[in-house]
């Protein structure tokens, strides 16, 4: 049985509008619907990006003194102090918190139990730390290489690398794969081409003799990771070399070390920033690089200075890290000096060290 209500017109009215407004409602969701598509191609930026950083070097090594391009490594310090803890100081820590980590890391850098930290105890300290950044990037490597290599034969070709860098950049990977398998030239702008060419050299040389042109993963991460290889180490000092050597000699004399990058002083910060350069860089030449004080650095002396396994290197930077907070001059970091300089070890400023000290220690 079927009931028929009559309406007043008052509800028929309302029931238009109702039928009105659910018309217009569906079509704000169609035109959300027919919008969407550009929140995709964010996406498939965001999953290019994040692909291209899993096969590509990285511009930065953690714990090596130079960066790829020659600039110093401002982190450096704190790398090697924090290790894998790097995270652990930012701005937004809780400053008590951050203050009895600090104390943490003190205690188990002064293995004697003495309230205080040499040389030696620094020394060891940076060498456990800089071994964390090998392992991570280890680590990393595997799940980097199983990106080049899906098929999980245990090794990677330069074309087939070439198809996913080039698909990592926008590119189409099945008509890039075609091309190269069928030898035809490849439509890429002349920056692209650029990269693929020190791309390759790298590559090269990461293949290990006798040379087959396919990277295992072990010499996959020498490609990735330069600072993991003997050989790749030596590579990356002659691309520094290329670029800061200006007299082609194979030598760095010290003007040709602290030159400007390429650029114009426009404004007092800008020329502030120029003097910071030439005095940082100045002092790491004649302090650290240059071991023989003869004035001229050679390839071997900045392979040694940026060799994050020297143990000579690492009780150097451990003397130095000292001597940046050493106030009381006894050649020794107490637990008031490493709060007070804490912006130094940790990359954050930890303030009434003096105060805190004996409650955190």
């Amino acid at each position: 049985m079927v009931w028929l209500v009559a309406m007043t017109p008052r509800q028929s009215s309302l029931c238009g509008l109702a039928a009105h407004g659910l018309w217009f409602l569906g079509l704000v969701l169609l035109m959300d619907a027919t919008a969407r598509p550009a929140n995709h191609s964010s996406t498939r930026e965001r999953a290019a990006n994040r692909e291209e950083n899993e096969i590509m070097p990285p511009d930065h090594l953690n714990g090596v003194k130079l960066e790829m391009d020659g600039h110093l490594n401002k982190g450096f310090h704190q790398e090697v102090f924090l290790g894998k803890d790097m995270d652990g100081f930012d701005e937004d820590s809780e400053p008590r918190r951050s203050r009895r980590k600090l104390m943490v890391i003190f205690s188990k850098v002064d293995v004697n139990t003495d309230r205080r930290i040499s040389a030696k105890e620094m020394q060891h300290w940076i060498m456990e730390k800089t071994a964390e950044h090998f392992q991570e990037a280890v680590k990393e490597n595997k799940l980097h290489f199983r990106a080049v290599d899906p098929d999980g034969d245990g090794h990677v070709s330069w074309d087939e690398y070439k198809v996913k860098f080039l698909a990592s950049k926008g590119h189409n990977e099945r008509e890039i794969a075609e091309a190269i398998k069928n030898h035809e030239e490849l439509k890429v702008d002349e920056e692209t081409q650029e990269v693929l060419g020190n791309l390759r050299d790298r590559w090269y040389q990461a293949d290990n003799p006798p040379a087959d042109l396919l990277l295992t993963e072990d010499e996959f991460l020498s490609f990735l990771h330069p600072e993991h290889s003997r050989g790749m180490l030596k590579f990356m000092v002659k691309e520094i070399f290329r670029d800061l050597d200006q007299d082609g000699d194979k030598q760095l004399s010290l003007p040709e070390f602290i030159s400007l990058p390429v650029g114009t002083v426009e404004n007092q910060q800008g020329q502030d920033i120029d003097d910071n350069w030439v005095k940082d860089r100045k002092k790491e030449f004649e302090e650290l690089i240059d071991s023989n004080h003869d004035g001229i650095v050679t390839m071997e002396e900045l392979e040694n200075y940026m060799d994050p396994m020297n143990e000579y290197n690492a009780l150097n930077e451990a003397k130095q890290m000292i001597a940046i907070a050493d106030e009381n001059q006894n050649h020794h970091l107490e637990p008031e000096e490493i709060l007070k300089y804490s912006e130094f070890f940790t990359g954050s400023k930890l303030m009434d060290y003096a105060r805190n000290v004996h409650e955190e220690f």
